[in-house]
């Protein structure tokens, strides 16, 4: 009687070491789960960071710098009312390039009618980022209305004149907040990695981009003397 007595108090007593290893290895198991975790939660090490490209200055499109002024100080952002502007629409939204324009206008840009994007004659709206192009007479201005926009790419072309287009894109969504815009006081700011505008060559070409089917529509006709016709 003794003896089976004994026996189940040992197996019991087996039992309760069982456990209790099955217990320590479980607890400790959990600890290294929550501990590993904990990492990748706050990114210790670098650990759970999900690796995003950086934005490359200009969108990775080469950009001109801005010329210095005559007596070779920084040139300063160019006042509203002297940017000869026409906002074009590069979407499938109806009155898209009004409805900017119009915003524009209520910073002082000139009222220049909206235009439809035609490339090569082909009616375009899909384009994907915002585009503001001019030629190198009116970098400064260029600058000046980029300062106004988050997702426009600077593209400089062989015009010849200082009308700068802006052609509305996908990424486009409102304008930059008046209060975040520098004022016509303060000196521009280059874009990073940005090459002197005479050492840009192979520049592409000027194309005025307007509805072929306009009766009396001059094509590859600077906008400024289109205006004068």
């Amino acid at each position: 009687m003794t003896e089976q007595y004994d026996e189940r108090q040992a197996r019991k007593a087996y039992m309760r070491r069982r456990q209790h290893r099955v217990f320590t290895v479980a607890g400790a198991m959990l600890v290294v789960l929550l501990l590993v975790a904990s990492m990748f939660y706050f990114h210790v090490f670098g650990l759970g960071e999900v690796a995003t490209s950086a934005v490359q200055p200009n969108f990775g499109t080469t950009a001109p710098c801005v010329p210095k002024a005559e007596d070779g100080s920084t040139r300063k952002y160019v006042d509203n009312r002297n940017i000869n502007v026409t906002v074009f629409n590069g979407t499938a939204h109806v009155g898209f390039a009004k409805a900017v324009r119009n915003a524009l206008v209520l910073r002082g840009f000139p009222s220049n009618d909206p235009q439809t994007y035609y490339v090569d004659g082909a009616l375009n709206t899909d384009l994907e980022r915002t585009m503001i192009r001019f030629g190198r007479n009116a970098i400064a201005e260029a600058y000046t209305l980029n300062a106004n926009f988050t997702d426009a790419v600077l593209v400089m072309d062989d015009r010849e004149d200082t009308s700068v287009d802006v052609v509305l894109g996908a990424t486009f969504n409102d304008l930059v907040p008046v209060a975040d815009v520098p004022g016509s006081d303060r000196d521009i700011t280059d874009i990073e990695g940005c090459v002197a505008a005479d050492q840009m060559t192979d520049l592409p070409h000027y194309e005025v981009v307007v509805d072929p089917t306009e009766e009396g529509a001059v094509v590859d006709q600077p906008a400024d003397q289109q205006a004068a016709q």
